[in-house]
C-alpha cells in the first residue's frame, strides 16, 4: 500500500475532495495530512483551479530531493491551455485530472505504488553501497536506474563523460534484473576489439575458420545467454562493424566466424559510451538504425561538476575504504576545503583515486593533514592569486545547478558588486564610483534602479 500526504489547494471549492478520498482508499493508497510528521515522501497536490497558490505549494516541496509530486486537478478543464507544463516545470513528477472517480484513482495508485517501490529500491544498500550520493540531480537518475533496471527488460544505453560510474550502473542494473534464472554478466570493451577479430569476439568462431583457429570458440553474444551482454564504449566501434552488428541486436540471432547455421541467443543489451553519439549520428560517424537499436532506453550520468553535493559523502566513503579502521578518520579543514573546491575532469574516478593516494601517504590515527597531499598536489592546493578563484568558480556552479540564468547572474553580480564597493567606502559614492570604474552618475542610476 502506498503511503502519500494529501495537500489541497482551494479545497473548499474542490468538487469532490471526499470522493477523491474514498476512491484512493479503496485503490490501496494510505492518505495523510500536510504536517503530522508520516515521513512519506509523496504527494498529491489536489487543486481546483490554475494559479499561483498551486505553483506555490509545488514549490514548498521543491527543497526535499526526495519528493515525488502528484498534481491531480479537480476537472480536465483546469489543465487547459498548458497548464500541466508549468505544473512539471513547478516540480511536479506528475499530471492527471480527476474526471472518473474509479479509472483516476486507479492510475493515481499505480503511479504512487512504482514510485514507492523505486525509492524503497534506490534507498536500499545495494544502490547506496554501489552508486554514492544525495544530490537531487543523483537521486533522479538512481531513481531512471532503478526503474529500467527492475522493472523493464529494455535494452539500455548509458551515457556519460570518463568516470561518472557507467561500468557500476551496469552492473547495478544486472543485479536488479528480475528475471528468473538470470545468467551472468559479459562485458566487452569494445575499444579494444581489434577489427580483424572482431567477428570471433562478439560471434565466436568454429575450428579452423582462419588461421589460428585451432578450437570452436564461444563469442560474447553466446556467452551472454540468458544474462546481460554489455558493451563498454560502444561509440568506439567502426562503421562497418556497427552494420555487421545491426541484425545480431535486433534479431538475437548471429553466425560464428567459419559457421552455416544461425545461432539464438537471448540476453539483455547495455551499452555504454563517453562520446556524444547525436552528435557522432550528425556527422556521419555513428549509424542512427544501430543507436535505435541500442538505446531503448538512455541513461544520463551527471559529472561531479554537477553534483557538487556529493562530493563530501563521496569523499567519506572513500576514506572508509582505505582505512576502515573504527573511528573513521577525520580530515583537516584546510584539506577538506581544496577537496571540496578542486576541478575533477575525470569525476568520480579521479576523485577516488586522489583520495585513496592521500590515505596511503597518512600514517597514525591522527587526522588527514596538508602534509598527505601528493606533491603534485600542492601547487594547485595553494590559494589562487586575484578574485576568480575556486570559489568563484564554485558560487557560480551552485548558481548555475540552482537554473540561474546568464542574465540573472549579471544582475545579481552587479547587485552585490556595487553593495560590496559602498559598504567598502562607508557610503562614499564618488570613492565608490572609482573602485567600480564606472562614473558617478552611472552608479547612482544602478543604485536606483535596484531600489525601485
Amino acid at each position: 500500500m502506498a503511503r502519500a500526504c494529501l495537500i489541497a489547494v482551494d479545497g473548499q471549492s474542490a468538487p469532490a475532495p471526499e470522493a477523491l478520498l474514498r476512491e484512493l482508499a479503496r485503490a490501496g493508497v494510505e492518505l495523510v495530512r500536510e504536517g503530522d510528521g508520516s515521513g512519506t515522501s509523496l504527494y498529491i497536490v489536489f487543486f481546483a483551479r490554475p494559479g499561483p497558490a498551486v505553483l506555490e505549494a509545488l514549490g514548498r516541496l521543491r527543497h526535499d530531493p526526495w519528493a515525488r509530486v502528484l498534481a491531480m486537478a479537480a476537472h480536465p478543464d483546469v489543465l487547459a491551455n498548458g497548464f500541466c507544463w508549468e505544473l512539471l516545470q513547478a516540480g511536479a513528477s506528475e499530471v492527471l485530472a480527476w474526471d472518473r472517480p474509479a479509472e483516476d484513482a486507479a492510475t493515481a495508485a499505480a503511479r504512487l505504488a512504482r514510485w514507492q517501490a523505486v525509492d524503497e529500491r534506490v534507498r536500499s544498500p545495494e544502490v547506496q553501497g554501489r552508486l554514492i550520493g544525495r544530490s537531487s540531480e543523483w537521486i533522479r537518475t538512481l531513481r531512471e536506474v532503478v526503474e529500467v533496471g527492475a522493472f523493464t527488460s529494455s535494452s539500455v544505453l548509458v551515457v556519460g563523460e570518463s568516470g561518472t560510474g557507467k561500468e557500476e550502473v551496469a552492473r547495478l542494473i544486472h543485479e536488479l534484473d528480475s528475471r528468473p534464472d538470470k545468467g551472468e554478466l559479459v562485458t566487452l570493451d569494445c575499444a579494444t576489439v581489434v577489427p580483424e577479430l572482431s567477428g570471433s569476439e562478439f560471434f565466436g568462431h568454429e575450428r579452423g575458420a582462419f588461421t589460428g583457429a585451432i578450437g570452436q570458440r564461444d563469442g560474447a553474444f553466446a556467452l551472454a545467454q540468458g544474462g546481460t551482454l554489455f558493451l563498454d564504449e560502444v561509440g568506439e566501434l567502426p562503421l562497418g562493424l556497427q552494420a555487421q552488428l545491426l541484425r545480431a541486436v535486433q534479431e538475437r540471432t548471429f553466425k560464428r566466424v567459419g559457421g552455416n547455421s544461425w545461432q539464438r541467443v537471448s540476453f539483455r543489451l547495455i551499452c555504454a559510451t563517453n562520446r556524444d553519439l547525436a552528435e557522432e549520428m550528425a556527422k556521419g560517424g555513428f549509424r542512427r538504425d544501430f543507436y535505435h537499436r541500442i538505446a531503448s532506453w538512455v541513461c544520463r550520468l551527471p559529472p561531479l561538476r554537477e553534483r557538487v553535493s556529493d562530493l563530501e559523502p563521496l569523499i567519506e566513503r572513500f576514506i572508509e575504504q582505505a582505512c576502515p579502521e573504527e573511528p573513521p578518520l577525520k580530515i583537516d579543514p584546510a584539506v577538506r576545503d581544496y577537496l571540496l573546491r578542486r576541478d575533477y575532469p575525470g569525476n568520480v574516478r579521479e576523485l577516488r583515486q586522489l583520495v585513496l593516494r592521500i590515505c596511503g601517504r597518512h600514517v597514525g590515527r591522527g587526522a588527514i593533514t596538508v602534509g598527505d597531499l601528493p606533491q603534485e598536489e600542492l601547487a594547485a592546493a595553494w590559494p589562487v592569486p586575484g578574485w576568480q578563484d575556486g570559489s568563484f568558480a564554485a558560487a557560480i556552479q551552485r548558481a548555475l545547478l540552482c537554473g540561474a540564468s546568464l542574465k540573472e547572474l549579471g544582475r545579481v553580480t552587479s547587485e552585490t558588486a556595487i553593495r560590496l564597493a559602498v559598504a567598502a567606502e562607508e557610503g562614499n559614492l564618488q570613492r565608490a564610483a572609482r573602485r567600480l570604474g564606472v562614473t558617478d552618475r552611472a552608479l547612482q542610476l544602478r543604485r536606483a534602479q535596484q531600489q525601485t
